[in-house]
């Protein structure tokens, strides 16, 4: 029969808290990671918005510039 090595306690110990602080960090980055894609999906979903908004100002006030601290805006003048 052959003998078996082994690592002492303290480095197994060493060993496994280590391992059990990077799979919780682990945990911690695939976490934001879904929060990250469902904020992005937001970000389209409202970009969406504001780009139907602008095609509904533009359609019943032309093109314009809107200045957003008082709602008051400004032609846009088009280039010859």
């Amino acid at each position: 029969m052959s003998k078996l090595n082994k690592i002492t306690e303290e480095e197994l110990e060493t060993v496994l808290k280590q391992q059990k602080e990077i799979n919780s960090i682990l945990v911690a980055i695939g976490s934001l990671e879904t929060q990250k894609h469902s904020a992005l999906h937001k970000v389209a979903s409202v970009n969406e918005k504001i780009e139907i908004t602008k095609k509904e100002l533009e359609d019943k006030y032309g093109q314009i510039d809107i200045d957003l601290s008082d709602g008051s805006y400004k032609e846009i003048e088009k280039e010859k």
